[in-house]
């Protein structure tokens, strides 16, 4: 994707994107809009409103537009409820998959862990970020990164779930046991405002 190199807190306050750049993004952090004239109350058009729902589903699993684009246009292919399937499919990523794990503090950070070699998929190097694992493969880190991996999960201090995964933090192996029903997706996405965006 094309490179975001500036503040990652300003695109969580414009876009209310999560987990950007901290699991412990804090309620003290202001939740108006960035700038000068963030804090005042603007009526936003349609168009505004669906448009930001989009940037903050992209933002949040750091996809780029032509990527996003992409995962809509093959999830609306597909039998099912299109905005779901699109973020069962981003969810299914092999970077969201290491972040969702806990074997990386970031989804920037489980990107880079992921570029550089260090993950295997059913025994295989993928150094793909934006892979879609299937259920049931098993994702595992080079013997020769262990250690660096495990150093980067002692430091996430906050409790990592996710019911469709089964992680041994020890062996540093994840089986994707099922794709995620919506209700364990994040409650605060609203795709249907994607899927009215792209319909337009």
């Amino acid at each position: 994707m094309a490179r975001y190199t500036g503040p990652g807190n300003k695109l969580f306050r414009n876009y209310g994107v999560k987990e950007l750049s901290n699991r412990k993004l804090t309620s003290s952090m202001r939740q108006t809009h960035s700038g000068q004239h963030g804090a005042a109350k603007k009526k936003l058009s349609d168009y505004a409103i669906h448009l930001n729902e989009k940037q903050k589903i992209r933002l949040t699993y750091l996809v780029s537009e032509k990527q996003f684009v992409r995962y809509y246009k093959n999830a609306s292919r597909k039998n099912g409820v299109t905005g779901t399937i699109l973020l069962q499919m981003l969810e299914s990523r092999l970077d969201n998959l290491l972040f969702r794990a806990g074997l990386a503090i970031t989804r920037k950070q489980a990107r880079q862990i992921v570029n550089h070699g260090h993950v295997l998929v059913n025994g295989k190097k993928v150094d793909v970020p934006s892979y879609l694992v299937k259920p049931q493969d098993v994702i595992t880190v080079k013997t020769r990164s262990a250690a660096f991996v495990k150093s980067v999960a002692e430091m996430i201090d906050m409790p990592v779930s996710a019911a469709w995964l089964t992680v041994d933090k020890d062996a540093q192996k994840i089986t994707f046991d099922r794709i995620p029903e919506r209700e364990e997706l994040d409650p605060d996405f609203k795709e249907q405002l994607v899927v009215e965006y792209y319909s337009k």
